[in-house]
């Protein structure tokens, strides 16, 4: 991979991460375009350690919320008297819904390497979740706040995120949908959304960089992986307030016209292809 290479799939990182539209999918098929391998492991771990970027960009613009939610956290691991507090109780409520996806993650590491690692994958995934997406913005009631938030609420959430280790889901749909379908209101959803996806991603890219170090090396490098994640770290600070705005106040379904003809056109490239 080149400089320019690892500069663009970092810009493309920084803008879909937080967008429902698939930030792993987009930078498998951009991948695909420069003509990567794929389902190579090192090009597969570069995908998971760049949004390491993205994820640097998130702590950092919600640092105060995270600072609260630990402190809130070792006080009640301290004190039995601050265990009935709202920061105690939240940070309870992250660290269990991050729990699903550590599971399913692990468990499935394999199939998310492998089979999922298809442009035929990603562009079905892109079109079927569309229609959650859209089911779940007309079942939306948004009458309940971050107040009201309960551990099912959570755990519902944390479940989802389980379904966008298919690339073309998008993690971001999928457990905003999830919190729209519960009836939470969207800044609500996009926030929860947003605190769940801090540790699932942050473990995932360092567990790829510690285990595949000399698979990324051998088939990207280093230099170029390090690019990439500072890129998209940029392009994610940048434009992380615009993109929580746009997602917490318009409905996901804005985004299903995009993602229906993204996925589409894949297939007709595909279905050209196997025809000649």
């Amino acid at each position: 991979m080149d400089g320019l290479q690892a500069i663009v799939l970092g810009i493309v990182e920084g803008v879909t991460e937080f967008l429902p539209v698939s930030s792993t999918g987009h930078l498998t098929i951009v991948e695909k375009m420069m003509d990567l391998p794929i389902r190579d492991d090192g090009v597969t771990a570069f995908t998971a350690i760049v949004q390491l970027g993205a994820i640097a960009a998130a702590i950092i613009y919600f640092r105060d919320d995270i600072l609260r939610l630990v402190v809130g956290f070792i006080n009640g691991l301290l004190s039995p008297r601050t265990r009935t507090s709202p920061d105690f109780r939240e940070a309870l409520m992250v660290i269990g819904g991050s729990v699903p996806i550590a599971i399913v993650g692990l468990a499935a590491k394999h199939a998310i390497e492998g089979p999922f690692r298809r442009l035929g994958v990603i562009a079905v995934a892109l079109i079927v979740w569309s229609a959650v997406m859209f089911y779940a913005e007309r079942v939306a009631t948004k009458a309940r706040h971050e107040r009201d938030l309960t551990w099912t609420d959570t755990m519902v959430i944390g479940v989802s995120q389980c379904f966008a280790l298919v690339p073309g889901v998008s993690r971001s749909g999928a457990t905003i949908s999830a919190g729209l379908i519960r009836g939470l209101d969207r800044v609500t959803a996009t926030r929860i959304s947003f605190l769940l996806a801090i540790p699932a991603l942050t473990a995932a890219g360092a567990l790829e960089a510690v285990t595949k170090a000399s698979d990324v090396k051998q088939a990207v490098g280093w230099g170029p992986t390090l690019l990439a994640t500072g890129v998209s770290f940029v392009i994610a600070y940048v434009s992380i307030s615009w993109l929580l705005k746009l997602v917490a106040r318009h409905p996901i379904t804005v985004f299903i016209g995009y993602r229906v003809a993204l996925g589409v056109v894949i297939l007709g490239v595909l279905a050209v292809q196997a025809a000649t």
